[in-house]
């Protein structure tokens, strides 16, 4: 009876104390109102994040820009919001608070996204470019990467089909690192490395963040050779609940034709007997005249400081310029963040998809369609007399060299795809104590896609190839990747001047690809299509072609341990060091495992003493680092002995399968490494109205892999793959941010990115292994012309070689010069006559963008370019020669090239000027200030893309792609380059 007394006793004490503490604590808070304005133009801000400095206190601004939040007394109040300068203001007493924001423009305080982790912008050693919404492209985009095309100094970005819906982007940072190994830039999504682009939309992306040097790339070891671009995708915020609704509509014209012989010209030239009496416009009809593309993006935030989300819903529907050729795709995204343990515990979670159905037939983006833009060279060459049907309206089949009715195969043939990419992932960070994070990061990604090919009975594939009966094929592919990583994080002031930060972590990814794909012919009906595949009589009939069926997997671990040491002194001196110790299956078994360390440092110079009295100076920065980096992009199982399949062959009427190795053992293979050193000045002057970077870097590739010729024996194959060579290049970089007019209704920003590089290929061999010379960009038939570039030790990549013109015969025969300055035609000269013809690789690109802000209005006008470089034109030196006949051909057989009386050969006389200049995009929106509670901001605009280009090249587009080592080669599918024009509607609830 005691105790019990004695503790309802200390109960009640305890909870009357527990009380008293609670009413003194509201006695000193107090409830702050106010209201966030634009410090310029004086608008109303909604949705900035009002937080009491040091707690979890917190809330955002309404549609109205007002404010309410308890506040202790004395306390501070933290205003941020995305592109303005955060303030830190204390919290008034009694009347309500006015807080204008400074709009920050290219702020140095923004925050740069880098490997497992943020940095503030004036804290960065290395090279990274940071892209934003405010400056993305505008208008719609059929990849990601077309945002920031031309916007990044030293980022090469190339759509070598235009604006195909079912092609990519070819993407290169500071050219060419490699011959055999990978050469695109990793790509990480909200941390994911080798993230899909498909997941993502254009109103989901926060920011891009490009990691170009090796300091700043070693973090990710053997995917760091090419660079890293970190996409960070837009994330869930305190406040009322909130919703965005963007939409377009785009129409696709064509922006330049090929001229071939009207059906008239074509007689004169191909003669009377070549007439079948129609004129028909091929290329014409298989554009897609009447193309409109639409997307539409839907998204939910909301939620409170410690639970908060983020929900976006998209379809869009992609149509080519070619008929038969369309993307649909729809999908999702979700950001969950919550925080709880009194603020030490956060979980971030995020879920993507992406469902998308392909048209492929059109535009011919797939093997099984007889490749790249073969329809569209149908087009130019087929007789333009040549009728498309007959009398009973069957299709007619011209006869000639690499002939075939485009239009038939497009309405007898299909080919889709199905595709489903997801991707999920997780972040637990735990703060155990103050300023120390420790976080775990898990993923998995997953791409999958059923194709399915039918030749109908009446195509000509299926008539020639398969006796009359239809053709099915069926494949599906599965890549599926799984991460984890673990990280520590530490950060420690010492004196209010010394700051260090120290990062290390575990990450493991395992990947797997399974394909599997089967085929048959012989069907007598269509009815069934691909849906009953074994109904096809190849089965059984050994006198049709074989069917077949194949299925394959591969997989590869990655394993590392990395860490990172920061230290700033006194926001003047920074110092960073890093070191990634990874290992990769890929690899031989003596060398498993290497080590990439990176060191770099920045000076504020603006800080000295000496520096205090020169105003125009706000800021400069000199940067500088060191950084090794490694490339471990090559297939699989490349060290070991593996054992493959060799033909099959019909034996007392049964087909045997055999076997043997197909690649030597190499226990000594290893990843290529890049060494890089760059420098690098960072400056803001006159008040911040001009600013900018400068980078200057040199790296060089060693131990390149390449395949090798190698002795029998004691080798079981005559080839094997092993590191050699070196490539080095060098550049620079400079990137300027302008505003030359700002007034109260008129604001004017310019933006000017330059980049120069020179490669050079330095070795090919070494003492056991020899090729002073590689050939690349064999050129198609006919002819049998062999390949136009070559690379030698000491020589640039990308060089064109072939024979010098010297004119024409009287007969109109080729003349080129040789070696000994003479003149022979084809029969007479030879190798040794062949010299240097020049490069197909830029040596410069530059971009100039300008915005204009006049009141509600705003205009951007985008331009960008390439130059020093040449262009094999491989559409006029075959379809520009009169011996194509009886094929159709261009105007330019007839034209310029009249005098030709020869087969089409290789030399300079087909070498043109590459440079250019694009009117790339133009924008004009109108922000419409609505005095409403429902409706936050509405925004219209027209936007159009590929406007204009100005070169002295005569094929349809000098913008090829320039990131392979055939780069320079305008193929011979002349599949459009199109201009597009779109108008759109964003609107924010």
């Amino acid at each position: 009876m005691h105790k019990r007394s004695t503790f309802w006793a200390r109960t009640s004490i305890a909870a009357t104390v527990l009380m008293l503490l609670s009413l003194f604590a509201s006695s000193q808070s107090r409830t702050v109102t106010g209201k966030v304005m634009d410090g310029s133009d004086q608008s109303v801000i909604p949705g900035v994040s009002v937080q009491v400095k040091n707690t979890n206190t917190g809330t955002v601004t309404k549609a109205d820009g007002t404010f309410s939040l308890q506040a202790p007394e004395n306390s501070v109040l933290i205003f941020s919001f995305v592109g303005y300068q955060p303030q830190e203001v204390p919290a008034s007493k009694g009347a309500p608070m006015l807080i204008k924001l400074t709009a920050a423009v290219k702020s140095l305080q923004d925050i740069v996204v880098v490997g497992y982790g943020t940095q503030k912008r004036n804290e960065v050693t290395t090279s990274v470019a940071t892209v934003k919404p405010e400056s993305f492209n505008q208008g719609g985009s059929r990849s990601p990467m077309d945002l920031i095309q031309g916007k990044v100094a030293g980022l090469s970005v190339t759509r070598t089909q235009g604006n195909n819906p079912n092609s990519g982007a070819s993407i290169q940072i500071r050219g060419i690192s490699s011959i055999s190994g990978n050469m695109n830039p990793l790509i990480v999504i909200d941390g994911i490395p080798g993230g899909n682009l498909d997941l993502l939309q254009q109103d989901d992306i926060a920011s891009f963040d490009v990691l170009k040097d090796g300091a700043a790339a070693a973090i990710y070891g053997t995917r760091g050779n090419n660079g890293v671009i970190l996409i960070t995708t837009k994330k869930g915020k305190a406040g009322d609940p909130q919703y965005t609704y963007s939409t377009y509509l785009q129409r696709e014209g064509v922006a330049k034709r090929p001229h071939m012989l009207s059906a008239a010209e074509y007689v004169k030239v191909a003669g009377a007997s070549n007439n079948q009496g129609a004129d028909v416009d091929m290329y014409d009809l298989l554009l897609d005249k009447n193309n409109l593309s639409h997307y539409h993006n839907f998204a939910a935030s909301g939620g409170t400081v410690n639970s908060n989300y983020r929900a976006s819903l998209y379809y869009s529907d992609a149509n080519g310029i070619a008929i038969e050729n369309g993307r649909k795709q729809y999908g999702g995204r979700v950001n969950i963040n919550q925080t709880g343990l009194q603020g030490k515990l956060t979980l971030a979670m995020n879920l993507a998809t992406n469902f998308n159905k392909a048209n492929l037939n059109g535009g011919n983006s797939g093997d099984k369609a007889g490749g790249n833009g073969a329809d569209f060279e149908q087009a130019v060459q087929r007789n333009p007399t040549a009728p498309i049907y007959d009398a009973n309206g069957k299709f007619i089949e011209t006869n000639g060299y690499n002939n075939y009715n485009p239009l038939a195969r497009l309405q007898q043939e299909l080919y889709d795809r199905d595709q489903k990419t997801y991707s999920g992932d997780a972040r637990l960070t735990l703060e155990p104590i103050r300023d120390l994070k420790l976080s775990a990061f898990g993923a998995i990604l997953r791409d999958e896609w059923n194709d399915r090919n039918y030749r109908s009975k009446l195509s000509r594939s299926s008539i020639q190839d398969y006796s009359g009966g239809g053709y099915a094929y069926k494949g599906n592919h599965t890549d599926l990747s799984k991460t984890f990583e673990a990280t520590a994080d530490y950060t420690k002031t010492v004196n209010s001047d010394h700051t260090f930060n120290l990062m290390g972590g575990y990450s493991y990814q395992y990947q797997t690809l399974e394909t599997y794909d089967m085929d048959n012919n012989g069907f007598l009906t269509d009815a069934f299509q691909d849906w009953n595949i074994n109904a096809g009589n190849a089965i059984n009939d050994p006198k049709l072609p074989r069917p077949s069926q194949n299925s394959f997997k591969e997989d590869n671990t990655l394993i590392a341990f990395f860490g990172r040491l920061n230290y700033n002194y006194k926001q003047k001196y920074m110092l960073q060091a890093i070191l990634r110790h990874e290992g990769s299956s890929r690899f031989g078994a003596n060398y498993k495992w290497g080590n990439f360390p990176a060191v770099s440092a920045g000076w504020v110079i603006s800080k000295e003493a000496f520096m205090q009295n020169l105003t125009v100076i706000n800021n400069l920065k000199l940067r500088a680092g060191y950084g090794i980096t490694g490339n471990q992009g090559i297939p699989n199982y490349k060290s070991l002995i593996t054992l493959g399949t060799g033909g099959a062959y019909l034996q007392y009427g049964k087909w045997i399968q055999t076997y043997g190795p197909d690649k030597n053992p190499n226990p000594n293979l290893r990843w290529e490494k890049k060494k890089e050193f760059n420098v690098g000045l960072d400056f803001s002057l006159l008040q911040n109205r001009l600013g900018g970077a400068i980078d200057v870097y040199s790296r060089k590739t060693v131990d390149l892999l390449f395949g090798y010729a190698a002795a029998l024996p004691p080798n079981i194959v005559d080839n094997i793959f092993t590191n050699v060579g070196t490539i080095s290049n060098n550049g620079v970089e400079v990137v300027i941010n302008a505003v030359p007019i700002k007034t109260r209704d008129f604001v004017w920003n310019s933006d000017v990115t330059f980049n120069s590089q020179r490669n050079k290929m330095v070795s090919f061999s070494n003492n056991i292994y020899k090729a002073t010379e590689q050939y690349f960009g064999d050129l198609p038939s006919p002819g049998n012309l062999g390949p136009a570039i070559r690379v030698v030790e000491g020589g640039p990549l990308g060089t064109f070689y072939g024979y010098r013109y010297a004119g024409l015969t009287d007969d109109g025969n080729w003349l080129f010069y040789k070696k000994d300055g003479t003149k022979g035609t084809p029969s007479e000269v030879n190798q040794d006559d062949k010299v240097v013809l020049g490069n197909g690789i830029p040596k410069y690109m530059a971009s100039w963008n300008n915005t204009f802000h006049y009141k509600n209005f705003d205009l951007s006008v985008f331009f960008r370019g390439k130059f020093g470089f040449k262009i094999l034109n491989l559409q006029d030196m075959y379809f520009g020669n009169k011996k194509w006949s009886p094929n159709n051909m261009l105007s330019s057989a007839i034209g310029k090239n009249s005098k030709i009386n020869a087969d089409p050969q290789f030399s300079d006389y087909y070498l043109e000027k590459g440079d250019f200049v694009k009117l790339d995009n133009i924008t004009l929106g109108y922000n419409f200030k609505l005095k409403t509670k429902y409706i936050r901001n509405l925004r219209v605009y027209a936007s159009g893309r590929n406007i204009a280009t100005f070169t002295k090249y005569s094929g349809l587009d000098p913008e090829l792609e320039d990131t392979a080592l055939d780069s320079g080669i305008d193929g011979r599918g002349f599949y459009p380059r199109t201009r597009s024009y779109t108008i759109g509607l964003n609107i924010g609830f």
